[in-house]
């Protein structure tokens, strides 16, 4: 029996990340509907990047993606079909000591505006909407989030990212915002999840980080 997702009128990236956690979840056929061809391309081409079948077929007013699973016996075969072909392949080697890579530093993500891209600020405040969701639907958290400039105002009072930021926070990431951004624009009474920073701060979790992403 297929699961059914309902992704019409809903806005990037939420059929994806829908569709995702129903392939997750559940183990069975997936069914997503969705009501433009942007949806459609997204939802395929994650269903594929997870080694699954998707195949769209027009419905009235948008799409359907049947997602098929691959099963667990379907999968081991072909991996232990994959490794005795490669055993064979290869001349008897001897061991070599294995050298254990240094640890990667944490994730960090840094948000200096409140609109993600250039061109329109309608679009923009969108986009970052939907970039600060994607992030409570990582696998692994970034370690912190890094709040500066226009970033400040999306941990404060009235924007839309804050819930958000809570949910991150309540997953162990670190919001910090700039004290001297929030003076600036007047919010300084203003913020509603995380804490105060310092620009030595900021610097600091910068230098320290594995990977620094920028939207």
């Amino acid at each position: 029996m297929a699961t059914i997702v309902d992704a019409r009128g809903k806005a990037c990236p939420q059929p994806v990340i829908d569709t995702k956690n129903a392939i997750k979840e559940q183990g069975t056929p997936v069914i997503t509907m969705v009501d433009n061809d942007i949806a459609r391309q997204n939802v395929e081409k994650m269903a594929r990047q997870m080694g699954l079948n998707a195949e769209s077929s027009e419905i009235d007013g948008g799409w359907r993606i049947l997602i098929q699973p691959v099963s667990s016996d379907v999968l081991s075969a072909v991996m232990n079909d994959a490794g005795d072909a490669l055993a064979g392949m290869l001349p008897d080697l001897d061991p070599v000591p294995c050298c254990t890579p240094a640890p990667a530093g944490p994730t960090v993500v840094v948000l200096s505006s409140s609109c993600m891209g250039t061109g329109d600020d309608t679009l923009g405040a969108a986009l970052m909407k939907g970039f600060v969701y994607a992030l409570t639907q990582l696998d692994e958290a970034p370690a912190t989030v890094l709040l500066y400039n226009g970033g400040a105002k999306l941990s404060c009072e009235g924007a839309d990212t804050v819930e958000d930021l809570k949910v991150l926070a309540q997953n162990g990431t670190e919001i910090l915002t700039c004290g001297t951004c929030l003076n600036h624009y007047g919010l300084a009474d203003k913020l509603a999840v995380g804490s105060v920073t310092n620009m030595y701060v900021i610097a600091e979790t910068m230098a320290n980080a594995g990977k620094v992403i920028r939207p």
